[in-house]
């Protein structure tokens, strides 16, 4: 099935969306059943924001500026609708416009995430955002962070280069050669498009939603933050050429410490596969680990 046409289809995680820490502390010290109790106990008391929470008014909120439905929402939990009652219920107290929801009973969701034909998934589970990666869905785990939420309307996004945007080939060639070798390859290859990589099609999907904005007027904001520098800056750029897309800012920093990037960028969150740069990164600004490529495989072997 092909993804909705002119829709952006994100789907999040019950964690991701609201804090459910202490629901969770009751599962794992007493179990189902007392957590099923717990949940019913309580499913009249709103929980309170997750570190997803904020990106998600914010994606609702473009749907008001457009005055159409242009962003869609997908709850995915491992709840039963039983116990999953309470999470409904503060979706309607926070005014968050989700409607579709697939609640699992303690199986992973993941499954679904191509049957809603969703463009992104966010998760606080590792494991089920590798599914999707592996099923061809952009996929992040949202890590937890203290960062400040930015409190407009403008939605502010930020990735990673290689293997986040783009594949890892490159990248594949700075880690088993070395810098030097990696900076020549690039620049011999500066012309060949580098193959896209997991959030490709989201960054797309993105573009096509400013589109819908008069020039100057989109709440909608890109930025590249990448270690690259030049020489090899032109591949990457060349390469955005080749696609049609456009990057309304990029940041070549030449290996300097992302964070403090980011919270000058004031990203309302980043998507980077190296969990160095998440950590650093998760100091300033909602952070999203992307699990894909040379760095994750090392990480796993």
């Amino acid at each position: 099935m092909q993804t909705e046409v002119n829709k952006l289809i994100v789907a999040i995680s019950s964690r991701a969306l609201f804090d459910l820490d202490a629901s969770n502390q009751v599962f794992e010290r007493e179990g189902v059943e007392a957590y099923r109790k717990y949940q019913i106990e309580h499913e009249d008391e709103p929980l309170p924001p997750g570190d997803a929470f904020h990106l998600v008014k914010k994606l609702l909120h473009i749907n008001n500026l457009l005055q159409q439905a242009r962003v869609e929402v997908i709850l995915l939990s491992r709840n039963t609708a039983d116990t999953g009652l309470r999470i409904f219920n503060s979706i309607k107290h926070h005014g968050l416009d989700i409607s579709k929801a697939a609640f699992c009973g303690g199986d992973s969701p993941y499954r679904y995430i191509t049957a809603f034909n969703s463009h992104l998934f966010l998760s606080t589970n590792g494991y089920d955002v590798r599914q999707a990666l592996e099923h061809g869905v952009a996929a992040a785990t949202i890590l937890p962070s203290k960062a400040a939420n930015t409190d407009d309307y403008k939605l502010r996004f930020a990735f990673d280069g290689d293997a986040v945007l783009f594949s890892d080939e490159a990248e594949r060639v700075y880690k088993t050669r070395g810098l030097a070798e990696f900076t020549r390859s690039e620049q011999e290859a500066a012309r060949k498009p580098l193959s896209g990589g997991p959030f490709k099609p989201f960054l797309a999907a993105l573009q096509m939603l400013q589109r819908e904005f008069k020039a100057g007027e989109s709440p909608i904001r890109t930025c590249l933050v990448t270690a690259r520098a030049a020489p090899a800056h032109e591949r990457v750029v060349l390469t955005l050429r080749h696609w049609d897309i456009k990057i309304d800012e990029s940041l070549f920093l030449g290996g300097l410490d992302k964070g403090v990037f980011l919270g000058a960028y004031n990203a309302d969150v980043f998507f980077d596969d190296q969990q160095g740069h998440c950590e650093s990164a998760r100091g300033h600004v909602a952070t999203g680990h992307v699990p894909n490529g040379i760095a994750n495989q090392r990480a796993a072997s």
